[in-house]
């Protein structure tokens, strides 16, 4: 079984995604990449707004924490 509560590893892929060298691609291959990173950036925004939903729902039928 998982722990969720454990910490996140350093460096997700993300930060490794931020330090790559771009030079080495074409326009083409730098096209693909921004359509790749905005179709995730998309995804995760769904996926926020998803949490903050059922924490709202949740906070509505629970009441608020202190």
């Amino acid at each position: 079984m998982e722990d969720i509560d454990l910490p996140r590893p350093r460096g997700d892929a993300a930060g490794k995604l931020a330090a790559e060298d771009l030079a080495p691609y074409s326009r083409h291959e730098l096209d693909e990449r921004i359509a790749m990173l905005r179709a995730e950036i998309e995804r995760v925004e769904r996926h926020r707004d998803k949490a903050v939903a059922q924490r709202s729902a949740a906070d509505a039928l629970f009441g608020k924490a202190p």
